[in-house]
């Protein structure tokens, strides 16, 4: 509103400015005959003229038809007030006055102000982010203050390992006594790295919420300008301003973006780039001491950045913020479920148990999702039911309820989506099957979903080749009922062979091969340190890893038809009740089949994601 008013303002002096000078410099038209002054001396001379009117050298008049007229005198003329007595005309003159002063100074200095006025509104134009014209090498960190930090590390769940270490460095600044009387010395940065929605910016957050100390915040890509010289000049400044508060924190988000390993680029972009990781390194440890001024990074590409940079002395610590398990999970529910009027029936432990591999930023995603679909049912809470439709939306997709699919097709997914239950159900090393559905979602037509029990870091090889023939029972089920193949199994099939080639090259499970590791993965510098497969074996090597990945995948179709041969009137029976029923649980299908083969749970302890036999291509899953 107070910006309305002043442009209003500014409007309204500028018309009334160009209202005065109109007036000002317009002259009247003339509406009387304009004569010369030889004729008007001559009219005078003979009487016509009555009345004369003298204003300065403009002389007007009336004569004694009653016409108008005017004309103009020489200037110096001293005659010409003795030749009007004389003829008995009557005389006015004008009284003269003196042009104001300060419309004087108006239209003496209005060129100048004009251009004073356009040089000062461009100069405001040309402010980006609170920093004045021609002001580039100034630092663009905002500091924040105890009322924008809302966020504290009781927000912050499912990374106590990482809180720990940050509090650690929160505890040096208020106390630095507690850790220097042993000789210690404050760390000089930390780096965090870790997938992304993982919640290192919010840890950031928590940081500048939990300390007294100031915190200066920064991204990594406001160093870079089209500016040669910019970033460098930046850097300097924002330790410039660290420096005079210390004890202080700055934190660069995506550090990657400036950090990136020197000599990945020729062009002058790229010099420039690297001038500022220059500085960056000079100003964290360098001449000059920078004591009491504390860097935090975050980064999702730890694997690009310089290793000068990570050495001791720059970022001392390194402290990773990883995939939360499902521990994590269900704190990371509940700190959400706090800001979300749910219903006091919810079981967090169950959603996070049901959600293995997501981040904290997809179960934050997951609750936002339960609320919209709570809100769009006008519900006043969000139920347990919400937050399961919530969780089938953003694992497998949305329903696509609109999509025509014919009955032959609808039946040959439903057989599709029953030989992967039914492979899935029978055999003891599968993670227990969750749910089988026909509904399509996303760009799969139905969708097999198993859920593991305990956390799995590392894979035996029959687990894996449980799942090679988990994702081959879909085919092998359409082959047997059908006697003919779809391309409902193609990305089934590119999962099963990418499964087995990573089996044979990587994780040495082929007992022809042995335990020897093809495919050298190289870091292209020039390519920014991208990762790309180096072929390191010969024609004849080539030959053999194809042979066994294809011995592999055969192998597993051949122990599936087996198995599903033997268990057909199964296979009959949950196609037909997923006809019917279109989505069936666990609890369906235990009814149907009898306990599972796996029923005992996983012996492996570590995390592992979510299996899903979905075909995301063209055709079921």
């Amino acid at each position: 509103m107070n910006t309305f008013y002043k442009n209003l303002s500014m409007w309204l002096i500028i018309g009334l400015t160009m209202i005065l000078l109109f007036n000002l410099f317009s002259k009247q038209q003339p509406l009387s005959e304009q004569i010369s002054y030889s004729d008007f001396l001559s009219r005078v001379e003979e009487g016509a003229v009555t009345d004369v009117y003298i204003d300065g050298n403009d002389i007007s008049g009336t004569t004694k038809n009653s016409t108008t007229f005017i004309t103009v005198a020489p200037p110096g003329d001293s005659e010409l007030i003795k030749t009007l007595r004389e003829n008995g005309v009557n005389i006015r003159v004008k009284k003269q006055e003196d042009t104001p002063w300060y419309l004087t100074l108006l239209i003496s200095w209005f060129p100048m102000l004009l251009l004073i006025g356009v040089w000062i509104f461009f100069m405001r134009q040309m402010q980006v982010g609170g920093g004045k014209a021609l002001s580039f090498g100034k630092s663009r960190a905002r500091l924040m203050n105890r009322e924008e930090s809302k966020v504290t590390f009781a927000d912050v769940a499912g990374i106590e390992e990482a809180k720990e270490e940050l509090g650690e460095i929160i505890d040096f600044l208020k106390d630095p006594k507690k850790f220097t009387r042993l000789g210690g010395r404050i760390p000089k940065g930390v780096l965090l790295m870790g997938p992304p929605g993982t919640g290192k910016t919010l840890l950031a957050r928590a940081i500048a919420g939990e300390a007294d100390v100031p915190f200066f915040s920064i991204s990594g890509s406001d160093f870079v300008e089209m500016f040669v010289g910019v970033g460098a000049s930046r850097v300097r400044d924002l330790f410039i301003q660290g420096k005079k508060n210390a004890p202080c924190i700055i934190f660069i988000d995506e550090i990657d973006a400036v950090g990136r390993h020197r000599g990945a680029g020729l062009g002058g972009g790229h010099d420039e780039r690297e001038q500022t990781l220059n500085q960056l390194l000079v100003e964290m440890d360098g001449f000059e001491s920078s004591e009491g001024v504390i860097i935090i990074s975050a980064t999702n590409r730890p694997d690009v950045l310089d290793p000068a940079l990570l050495r001791p002395g720059r970022f001392d610590r390194q402290v990773v913020v990883p995939i939360p398990d499902v521990k994590g999970r269900e704190k990371i529910l509940d700190v959400h479920g706090r800001k979300t009027k749910v219903a006091p029936d919810i079981d967090w432990a169950v959603i996070a148990r049901g959600t293995p591999g997501f981040s904290g930023a997809d179960l934050e995603n997951l609750v936002n999702e339960a609320a919209l679909l709570a809100a769009r049912d006008g519900a006043d809470e969000v139920s347990m039911e919400h937050l399961e439709r919530a969780k089938d939306k953003v694992m497998m997709g949305a329903e696509r309820k609109s999509m025509i699919i014919t009955e032959k097709e609808k039946e040959i997914t439903a057989f599709h989506e029953a030989g992967h239950a039914l492979v899935a159900w029978m055999l003891p090393e599968a993670d227990p099957l969750h749910k089988v559905t026909i509904v399509p979602r996303g760009r799969a037509l139905g969708l097999t979903q198993q859920l593991p029990i305990d956390e799995r870091h590392t894979y035996s090889k029959s687990y894996l080749l449980s799942n090679l023939r988990i994702l081959l029972g879909g085919r092998v089920a359409e082959e047997l009922i059908f006697n003919e193949l779809t391309t409902g199994a193609g990305n089934d099939i590119e999962r099963a062979t990418n499964m087995a080639r990573k089996m044979v090259c990587e994780w040495g499970m082929s007992e022809e091969l042995g335990p020897l590791a093809f495919g050298k993965k190289e870091e292209q510098i020039f390519l920014g340190r991208e990762i790309a497969q180096h072929r390191d074996y010969s024609e004849a090597t080539a030959i053999k890893i194809d042979e066994e990945v294809k011995k592999l995948v055969v192998e597993a179709n051949n122990a599936v038809h087996e198995l599903i041969g033997k268990n057909l009137d199964k296979l009959k029976d949950l196609a037909h009740a997923l006809l019917e029923k279109e989505t069936l649980s666990s609890e369906d299908i235990k009814e149907m089949l009898g306990p599972p083969a796996n029923q005992s749970g996983n012996a492996d302890a570590g995390e592992r994601k979510k299996e899903e036999t979905a075909d995301e291509d063209s055709g079921n899953g």
